[in-house]
């Protein structure tokens, strides 16, 4: 554990994951004891935290380890035609302890928890800058490390909570609930981030927190745990409180084309509230090579696949998701014509703009930015957890039927489109029962590809239950699919270096003592 949570560098050409040219230092090392004497010092170590966010190619959390983790964990995609062992691993829910991208997942985020611990350390102990520029960066860093734990717990479950530098060695797993006690606390003072700090949507901000913390509180109220169950109405309740603090900014609001989320010249929308930039040759978007890896051919599959062409049919064809999130026929501009796909394609990170350059080379969406989290999410947030508290009252109603009416908008006339099969735009009349499934059907349909479907599935505990439902029950997913595929293994190199971790149910050759069925998870 000390191997690799206690080691801190910062590479050269450190880079904060924004549209904006930035200052960069070329270091190796620092030393961390004389650094941070000046705001010029504490913004490159503040960049060091960001940049885990995009950093190590592939594995990367926001180059395509949680598209990965959570889009091949689910029911419309799979492995295509890489050779990765680690990705056929994921896709097929084989995954062991040492897989790549287990091994990453940890270490890539204890890497940034252990720089933002000692960010925060050293700038408490700096008397020297002014008070609101020490309270943004430590606020920031704070953001960070409560994304990132946020992560940890969500993949792995308890996990060793480590709040300064040095710490950590022979650690224990904390509960869940104490870990996610530090991401509240974390998120609550970031909260307090001044308006001017924050410039781009890849900054931390005030509104970013806020909306963070309401979908950890939904999260956290779903996780059965001892805290949760005795608090989960009190749970529930704060993540609409969350979410409304975003909601009376007036700052954000959802935007007409649902595509433009993803374009190019739109990556500071109003609808975008946390965001990591990509740049290629620097940061890249890997999401937006593998999702079209072949170009246009149908002799294989792309390295992110779907499992069949249903999920294209599962959206209303007056949906303007569907054409935005998924595909069967994309315009070829090298030859001029629209060219027709047997097998799906994920659309989000197609960019043909890009494409359509004559220099440019032929890979597809890695300028494009990756949504860590957007209004829409807030909005649906909020009415699932008003529905949990109270049934489907009016606030929540309002929040997705809110989602509902800009699905059905069509940008191009700029007029309110109805579904395909006449049935009403806005719902209504619905149990409490239906309206969550109402909620949850909505999710599906608007995050195809940003990191979240396997999340959901865990949280509202029926993963086993919807893969062996909708996959082909010849396919290895429905084969190897159990209750073990709640969390990740923590990684085998991480038990052997601190004996004192404890291996996730399912990854030790257990044939007994469920936990998660025994919780009644599907």
């Amino acid at each position: 554990m000390k191997k690799t949570i206690s080691t801190y560098f910062l590479a050269a050409g450190l880079l904060l994951s924004s549209c904006a040219d930035l200052d960069q230092s070329s270091i190796s090392s620092i030393d961390k004891d004389n650094f941070y004497q000046n705001e010029s010092d504490i913004k490159v170590a503040l960049n060091g935290i960001y940049q885990t966010l995009t950093d190590g190619g592939m594995n990367a959390p926001w180059n395509d380890e949680l598209v990965f983790l959570n889009d091949l964990q689910s029911e419309y995609a799979r492995r295509g035609t890489a050779n990765s062992a680690a990705i056929t691993e994921i896709g097929n829910f084989a995954i062991t302890p040492t897989n790549d991208f287990v091994k990453t997942a940890w270490l890539y985020r204890y890497t940034a928890i252990n720089r933002a611990n000692i960010l925060i350390d050293k700038v408490s102990e700096n008397n020297s800058l002014p008070e609101t520029v020490h309270n943004n960066y430590v606020r920031a860093a704070k953001f960070l490390r409560g994304l990132y734990y946020f992560d940890l717990v969500r993949l792995f479950g308890d996990v060793p909570l480590v709040l300064h530098d040095g710490e950590g060695e022979g650690e224990p797993r904390t509960s869940k609930d104490l870990v996610y006690e530090q991401i509240v606390a974390d998120l609550t003072e970031a909260e307090g981030i001044t308006a001017d700090f924050a410039t781009l949507t890849s900054e931390a901000s005030s509104q970013a927190a806020s909306g963070l913390l309401s979908k950890v509180f939904i999260t956290w109220a779903q996780t059965d745990s001892e805290y949760s169950k005795a608090h989960q109405a009190e749970l529930y309740q704060k993540a609409v409180d969350a979410a409304n603090k975003v909601i009376a900014s007036g700052k954000y609001q959802l935007i007409d084309k649902f595509i433009d989320n993803w374009s190019l010249d739109k990556k500071e929308g109003p609808e975008l509230i946390f965001t990591v930039e990509h740049k290629f040759g620097v940061n890249r978007n890997i999401t937006g090579h593998c999702i079209f890896s072949t170009g246009f051919t149908n002799e294989k599959l792309p390295v992110i696949a779907a499992i069949n062409n249903n999920l294209y049919y599962e959206f209303d064809a007056h949906d303007q998701r569907r054409d935005a999130s998924v595909t069967l026929r994309l315009f070829d501009p090298a030859t001029g014509k629209d060219f027709d796909f047997e097998r799906l394609r994920f659309r989000k990170y197609i960019d043909t703009l890009y494409m359509a350059n004559e220099s440019a080379p032929y890979i597809s969406g890695q300028n494009t930015s990756s949504s860590v989290l957007r209004y829409a999410e807030v909005l649906l947030v909020k009415a699932e957890a008003e529905n949990e508290l109270n049934g489907p009252t009016l606030a929540a109603y309002e929040a997705l039927n809110a989602i509902r009416r800009r699905a059905y908008w069509n940008p191009y006339t700029n007029s309110q489109s109805q579904p395909a099969d006449d049935t009403p735009v806005d719902l209504s009349g619905l149990s409490k029962e239906q309206f969550r499934k109402a909620i949850q059907d909505e999710r599906y349909r608007e995050f195809v590809t940003e990191g979240n479907r396997w999340f959901d599935l865990k949280r509202w505990h029926i993963l086993v239950k919807t893969i062996k439902a909708k996959v082909p029950a010849d396919d290895l997913k429905v084969k190897n699919i159990s209750t073990r595929n709640y969390y990740l293994p923590l990684p085998e190199e991480q038990i052997v270096l601190n004996p004192n971790l404890e291996q996730n149910w399912g990854y030790a050759g257990e044939t007994s003592g469920d936990p998660y069925t025994a919780l009644g998870w599907e």
